[in-house]
């Protein structure tokens, strides 16, 4: 499609500086997408029309005066709604913030809003971002889940309604939907990016992270949030790496570890297949391509997950649930309920399970750079009742390794399919070299069907 929704950041960002294009229209166009195709696919919460023109009008003026502010400036992004937005509403999609307006914004909408970026809005998530699904309708097909809890981001940017999202995930929330909708997701490591401003799921688990379109763009978000913040205590003071950079000067002659061991036995055989084929493509095109088997086994994982989520989340619930608990969704309701009866003794023992996994996995890369697994068991389920299965992002969002999920194809009823590269934790420049490197081995460019149109297509 020949409009500027279809551009990368990277291309919006050139057009911009050059002057081929201003930020108002920019902006006019995504706004106009918005209105023309959310009335379909219902990704967003809350649109933001007089308040993104007036910033593209402000940041027209200091790119004719002073320059742009960063890489961002003048590129249209959306927040799920669970980020602090001042001014904007903020409702993680539930009656009981149903008019809550912060005074602030989080923290990294502040970097953002800092490097230029437009926030156009705040888009569609489960009910805090639980397993109650939100009303969003999937990009390609829509009788099938859209995924979640980020739904409206994934299916926001594989519409071409914003350039990309800052999201959050606590198991699958951001690789899942992303998969389904067939863009990109980054979960990065645990503790790179603050979360303070963020409504929270479970304090030790929630990461920060972002869904795109590519490799590059992925990249050029998580410089301007990723870094120690003195308003989230568990932000790592860890150096933030030049990732753009790293992009092209690491040599990448990738070692990737296919995973097959767990991933296989839960995926439905023509996931499996696909995986292989594209581990096949991958190792064709240069890659040191061998299967590891992990030293864990990974279905005890889940049962320490569950654990931890739901006590968690139970505790930044117990006041305003004890208040109204009729007010809260039917499977969070029960998600909370769990959680206040959980001892503190299988609490305890999940986090020590959860460090000792920890340094595991870490073992396995020392002999490969990145692992390969399929990144959902199943293309999106035909079944909106459900967000679908997170079982594949668990143990790395457990075990805060980063990782990200790569559209890698389309099934026989093309539906996307997708890969999960993961990460050693604070590796995120040599896992993007890496999947920059395996986005050019696939030549993919996947865009979903607009309203009207019956059957899916490639750009």
């Amino acid at each position: 499609m020949a409009s500027l929704s279809s551009l990368t950041i990277q291309q919006a960002a050139t057009m911009l500086q050059s002057g081929q294009v201003s930020c108002m229209q920019l902006v006019e166009e995504l706004l106009q997408r918005i209105d023309d195709f959310d009335p379909t696919f219902r990704a967003w919460v809350t649109v933001d029309h007089q308040g993104a023109l007036a910033q593209a009008e402000l940041l027209d003026k200091e790119l004719a005066t002073t320059g742009p502010r960063g890489a961002l400036h003048g590129i249209p992004i959306g927040c799920k709604d669970l980020f602090y937005t001042s001014g904007m509403k903020t409702t993680a999609c539930s009656p009981l913030y149903a008019d809550f307006v912060p005074a602030s914004d989080a923290t990294v909408v502040s970097r953002l809003k800092q490097a230029g970026a437009v926030i156009l809005g705040k888009t569609m998530c489960t009910e805090f971002a639980v397993n109650d699904p939100a009303p969003t309708v999937h990009a390609w097909h829509p009788a099938h889940t859209p995924g979640g809890s980020s739904s409206g981001s994934a299916v926001a940017v594989a519409t071409r309604m914003c350039f990309a999202t800052v999201d959050t995930q606590t198991a699958g929330d951001i690789l899942r939907p992303a998969t389904y909708n067939g863009v990109m997701g980054l979960k990065p490591t645990y503790g790179r990016i603050s979360r303070a401003g963020v409504i929270p799921v479970a304090w030790s688990l929630d990461t920060v992270g972002v869904t795109t379109r590519s490799v590059e763009d992925t990249a050029l978000l998580l410089q301007v949030v990723a870094g120690s913040d003195s308003h989230d205590p568990f932000v790592a003071s860890v150096p933030v790496p030049d990732y753009m950079a790293v992009l092209t000067a690491l040599p990448v002659v990738p070692r990737i570890g296919l995973v097959r061991q767990y991933f296989y036995e839960q995926a439905e055989p023509e996931v499996c297949v696909h995986t292989d084929q594209v581990a096949e493509t991958l190792q064709r095109a240069g890659g040191q391509v061998e299967e590891i088997t992990l030293p864990e086994d990974l279905s005890f994982l889940h049962a320490a997950h569950r654990t931890l989520v739901s006590a968690e989340c139970a505790a930044y619930h117990q006041e305003l649930f004890s208040a109204h608990p009729e007010k809260y969704g039917p499977r969070i309701r029960q998600f909370i309920e769990a959680g206040m009866l959980t001892p503190a003794v299988p609490y305890l023992q999940a986090q020590r399970l959860r460090s000792q996994w920890r340094s595991a996995f870490q073992d396995v890369f020392q002999r490969v750079d990145v692992l390969l697994t399929p990144a959902t068991p199943s293309v999106a389920p035909a079944d909106r009742s459900t967000t679908g299965q997170p079982v594949f992002q668990i143990p790395w969002t457990l075990c805060g390794f980063p990782s990200l999920s790569l559209p890698s194809g389309l099934n026989a009823d093309q539906l996307p399919l997708g890969v999960q590269l993961v990460a050693v934790p604070w590796q995120e420049e040599r896992l993007l070299a890496i999947s920059r490197w395996c986005e050019q081995a696939l030549h993919l460019d996947l865009f979903p069907p607009s309203p009207g149109l019956t059957s899916p297509q490639k750009a």
